[in-house]
Order: structure tokens, then C-alpha cells, then sequence
């Protein structure tokens, strides 16, 4: 038993043992890394080439240290879709292109002025509110296509009772299994809701095989290349804020797991420029943004999966999925209303992560600098507040980060902080539940 412990710890469990975990990590990513392309057009089987690629990028850049993978980033779905449909997909590439150089820009502060930077530029009064409004602004979406809608609302895809019948069946899995799965089927209750919402979805003819069969088995993936517009960049880059403090939690979460300091070494400057190099490269294929996935660090905190190349492998198996082109067109045959079904508990989740963020880093809402700011951030956001017209506006997530920074600077009061305890403190406590 420890001569395994030692060998999980150290790196050098068998190549087999390595291979195998790496395919569970990819299994445990799965669920969430196809549904955010599908939600916002793009083509998941590029998805998985990109998450590839960005783990591969990341591992890179931080010299096969931090045990850590990343995928599709569900902060970004609504400004995606929105710029898709003011200015295109690839002009909405070029400004995720650049909503990854955000990531590196902040990599450089953090390398120059220490990971305080971070936490006085992005503290949880601003953190917050601002997932808080990605979950809750996301809420609409959900409930639209779990009714049998687009998700705007605009067309009716399928009937509502059928619809409500299937998405509640795919809700209902994915909460039991949120709430009673055990050991490694905890991890998976996005896959578990797709499949039983499938399955229940076919008996009511929504499932169509006829375009899988049309498909060739093995293709190149469909990749679609940026082209830069300012109106789309300066619409997007603001985005980058809300993931890139979660990049921080998952690392301080992937660092409590495994016991070791990554904030320190390798950095935490290399893990934010691996991420955003992971997005930035990601866009030049046509793929969504990347992001660490905290379901993965629930997988290795139950495996004991240590070995940073547990996730090269991870990320090759992805690769290697995104040429079966038979597989990635059956992902794409998953109805509106199984995805709405999950979706529901899913953007709830992201909304309640941004409360508990304010809760466990004790943010005083009687303060009224506090209270200023998370409530204005709230009403921005969810009202639909927008500032600018013709060719400049900003609204949603990127309107909110941006107020929500301006005020934390602006308004007096603000204590000085100079690391990360808030941040350590939230993250412990989220592990310590979810042992």
C-alpha cells in the first residue's frame, strides 16, 4: 500500500496505470467539455481538439507539474453567443484570441507584483456578483430549452409536454447523481443526465440517426479561423475576469489536494499564462475557451491520480476522439430539451458558487461600500443594462466585471491585502465537503 502511494506521488506508477487514468479524467471532463460548444454553435469535436491541445499547451508552459486539465469555459456561452450574432463566429474568435491574451497580461502582474495583485485587482466582493450574474443571466437559456425552445425562446423545437417530460427525466438523474452517486460516479452526473435524457428523448422521435450514418467514421475536424474586430474585442476581453479568478481557486483547490504549493511552484504566473495561452490557441482553431475544470480536481482528490501525465494522456485521448467524426455528429443529435434538463441545474450551480464565494470569504454586505457594489453589479447584469450604441456597446458579464473592478477601486474603504487567504479559505472549505 504505500509502496503504491509512493509511486502515485513520485510519477512512476506503471505506463499502463498512467494510460487508464488518463482516459478517466477525460470521462469525468466529458459532459461539460460538449455542451458548451453545442450551446453556442460551435462544433464539438473541435472542442475536444482544443481542450487537447490546451492541456498539452498548459503542461507545457507549467514543466508537467500541476495535475490539472483544462476545457470548454461556460462563462463565456452567452457574450459568445451574442457576438456570434452581432459580428459572426470569427470575429468572435479573434476576440476570444484576445480574451486569452487577458490571462497572460494578468500572468505578467502576478509575476511582477505578486499574487496580491490578483486578489486587490479581483477580491470576492467583485468575484462574486459577477458569477453570480454568468449563472443567473445563463437561467433563461436553460429554461427555454427545457420547455422544447431555442434557446432565446425564439422557435419551438419540440412539443412542451413532451419536452418538459424529457428534460425533467435528465434533471432528475443529474441531481441523484449530484447529490447520492459514490466514488467515481459522483463526478459524472452531466454524463449520467445526458444519457438517461437521451434514451427518453428517442421514445418521443427526437432523436435523428439518419445524419450519424451520413457521416464518414474518421474526418478532420471542422475548424473555423479567426479574423480581429475591435467592435467584438472590446466586447469580450472584459470576460476574461470571472474564469481567471477561477483559475486561481483551481489551483489553490488542485494544491490542497495533492499537498503542494503550485501557487509557488511553478507559479502561480506560469498556470495563468498556460491557461490563457490554452484559449488564445484554442480560438485559432475554432474552438471555445479553456478553462480548468474543478471536476477533474474531484477526480484526482478520489483517485489519487497525482501525475501531471495522467492529464497528457487525457488530453491525447481528446485528440485523438475529435477525428471520429461519427462520434462527434452523435453529440450533436442530443435534443434541446436534454440539455435544458441539465442546464437548469448547472447555471443554478454557477449562480450559487458566486454566492457562496461572498459567504465563505465573510464578505459584510451591512458595509455599504460592499453592498454598493454587489448590488449594482447584480442589476447591471441580470437587468440587462447596456452602455454604448452603434458601433460600441457592452453589456452582460463584461459590463459587470468591468463596473465591479471600477467601484472596488474607486470607492474608499477597500483594506489592503497582500496574498491569497480569502481565496485559500473558500477553497478549503469546498474541499473539505466534497471529501
Amino acid at each position: 500500500m504505500m509502496s503504491d502511494m509512493n509511486e502515485v506521488l513520485d510519477g512512476t506508477e506503471p505506463v499502463w496505470r498512467t494510460v487508464l487514468a488518463g482516459s478517466q479524467m477525460l470521462f469525468v471532463a466529458f459532459g461539460a467539455l460538449v455542451l458548451m460548444p453545442l450551446l453556442t454553435g460551435m462544433d464539438p469535436s473541435v472542442a475536444l481538439f482544443t481542450a487537447g491541445l490546451g492541456t498539452l499547451l498548459f503542461q507545457f508552459v507549467t514543466r508537467r507539474q500541476v495535475p490539472v486539465f483544462l476545457a470548454s469555459s461556460f462563462a463565456f456561452i452567452a457574450p459568445i453567443i451574442h457576438s456570434t450574432k452581432t459580428w459572426g463566429m470569427p470575429a468572435t474568435l479573434g476576440a476570444l484570441f484576445c480574451a486569452g491574451l487577458v490571462y497572460m497580461l494578468l500572468a505578467l502582474g502576478v509575476k511582477l507584483r505578486g499574487v496580491g495583485f490578483l486578489h486587490r485587482l479581483l477580491p470576492p466582493v467583485v468575484v462574486g456578483p459577477v458569477i453570480m450574474v454568468i449563472g443567473l443571466g445563463l437561467a433563461p437559456i436553460a429554461v427555454n430549452m427545457a420547455m422544447g425552445k431555442a434557446g432565446d425562446g425564439s422557435v419551438e423545437l419540440f412539443p412542451y409536454l413532451d419536452s418538459m417530460v424529457v428534460s425533467m427525466s435528465a434533471l432528475l438523474t443529474t441531481l441523484l447523481v449530484a447529490t447520492y452517486g459514490k466514488g467515481i460516479f459522483r463526478l459524472l452526473p452531466i454524463m449520467a443526465g445526458v444519457v438517461v435524457g437521451y434514451i427518453v428523448a428517442n421514445f418521443y422521435g427526437m432523436v435523428n440517426y439518419q445524419i450519424i450514418a451520413d457521416t464518414a467514421f474518421i474526418a478532420v475536424p471542422s475548424f473555423v479561423f479567426p479574423e480581429l474586430n475591435w467592435q467584438a474585442i472590446l466586447f469580450m476581453v472584459p470576460v476574461a475576469i470571472a474564469p481567471a479568478v477561477e483559475h486561481v481557486g483551481d489551483v489553490l483547490a488542485i494544491g490542497h489536494v495533492t499537498g503542494k504549493d503550485y501557487i509557488k511552484k511553478p507559479g502561480l504566473h506560469r498556470t495563468l499564462f498556460g491557461d490563457g495561452l490554452a484559449t488564445s490557441a484554442a480560438a485559432l482553431f475554432g474552438g471555445p475557451p479553456n478553462t480548468t475544470y474543478s471536476e477533474v480536481t474531484g477526480a484526482v482528490m478520489l483517485t489519487r491520480s497525482f501525475n501531471p501525465m495522467v492529464m497528457v494522456w487525457a488530453a491525447l485521448f481528446a485528440i485523438l476522439l475529435a477525428f471520429v467524426a461519427k462520434f462527434g455528429i452523435l453529440l450533436q443529435t442530443i435534443p434541446a430539451p436534454v440539455m435544458g434538463g441539465i442546464l437548469i441545474l448547472l447555471f443554478g450551480s454557477i449562480a450559487a458558487v458566486g454566492l457562496n464565494t461572498l459567504i465563505k470569504a465573510k464578505v459584510d454586505l451591512a458595509e455599504q461600500r460592499n453592498l454598493v457594489i454587489v448590488a449594482t453589479t447584480l442589476v447591471f447584469g441580470i437587468g440587462g443594462m447596456m452602455i454604448g450604441n452603434g458601433e460600441f456597446k457592452m453589456q452582460g458579464v463584461s459590463l459587470c466585471g468591468v463596473v465591479a473592478i471600477l467601484l472596488n477601486l474607486l470607492l474608499p474603504g477597500a483594506k489592503p491585502a497582500y496574498d491569497l487567504h480569502e481565496e485559500q479559505a473558500v477553497v478549503d472549505d469546498l474541499v473539505d465537503h466534497a471529501k
